[in-house]
């Protein structure tokens, strides 16, 4: 399962390794159909890669740090620095293999 990722916890979560955050809200439908990828994403990366949410509207200052002017938008950090950015719904071969090739 994806970790939710807040204000609170986020530098700490994201500060080494590889991390795959997904920028999302409740309201969004598109996110909703990107949930179930990221949902098997977190599952098939345990132990390789973080992969965590961050609910739009519950932290506005995470989205505005990272500029998200749409959601979902899918950011994936390596050691604390943004590496790759995804704007809308994707094929989860796309992020399968942005991953594997930062592994």
């Amino acid at each position: 399962m994806a970790i939710e990722f807040t204000k609170e916890n986020f530098d700490s979560e994201v500060s080494h390794g590889l991390c795959l955050i997904d920028f999302w809200a409740e309201w969004c439908g598109p996110c909703k159909m990107i949930a179930p990828t990221i949902d098997e994403l977190a599952k098939e990366y345990t132990g390789k890669v973080k992969v965590g949410k961050v609910n739009v509207d519950n932290e506005m200052e995470l989205a505005e740090r990272f500029g998200v002017m749409s959601i979902p938008t899918i950011v994936i950090m390596k050691d604390g620095q943004e590496v790759k950015r995804f704007v809308g719904v994707q094929p989860k071969a796309v992020l399968v293999s942005m991953l594997d090739s930062l592994l």
